[in-house]
């Protein structure tokens, strides 16, 4: 792929423009591959479109491990196995794994390899869902998350754990 580069070039106080070309494509695959990994799991699908030489480079496992959270070997369980770095970061992406015994729920988000977690109830302090099981019931739904819901049968208040919460982060809670 070559593309019209300018340069401003100073001689003599006056400004002087070079045109050129610049053949990306000449560049070896690991120079490519390296920069690729700089950018974002969005920008690294739109490079593979540009040339045949992106596409390979973004096909890399280098690539994709770049994308992957530092300590993504501890997350993933021994019984799942993937041919390359880029289906395992599409897998976290579509499928969330639990963690923590299953009282979390980590994917990642797809265009910009963001980590999400979600907090099972059991992870929430709801005040009065010990000494007052009129207000809450632990329950077990089969097409849920996690393993057990809290089933709220009156008005109450419910209020986090702070230590779980980033400044960043938001919180959702669905009634």
């Amino acid at each position: 792929m070559k593309t019209e580069v300018s340069e401003m070039e100073e001689r003599k106080g006056k400004g002087k423009i070079m045109c050129g070309t610049l053949d990306l494509s000449a560049h070896p695959l690991d120079c490519i591959t390296l920069i690729i990994s700089f950018t974002s799991p969005r920008d690294a699908c739109r490079l593979s479109l540009v040339s045949t030489a992106f596409n390979s480079a973004t096909e890399s496992d280098a690539v994709w491990e770049s994308f992957l959270p530092s300590q993504y070997q501890a997350l993933i369980p021994s019984s799942l196995s993937f041919s390359s770095k880029k289906q395992l970061y599409l897998s976290l992406c579509e499928n969330p794994l639990l963690i923590e015994a299953g009282r979390k729920s980590f994917w990642l988000e797809r265009g910009s390899g963001k980590k999400c977690y979600m907090l099972s109830p059991r992870d929430l302090t709801i005040i009065w869902s010990v000494d007052t099981p009129w207000y809450w019931r632990w329950v077990s739904i089969p097409e849920a998350r996690f393993l057990f819901v809290s089933y709220r049968t009156r008005d109450c208040r419910c209020r986090s754990r702070p230590h779980y919460l980033s400044p960043f982060g938001t919180l959702l809670v669905k009634r």
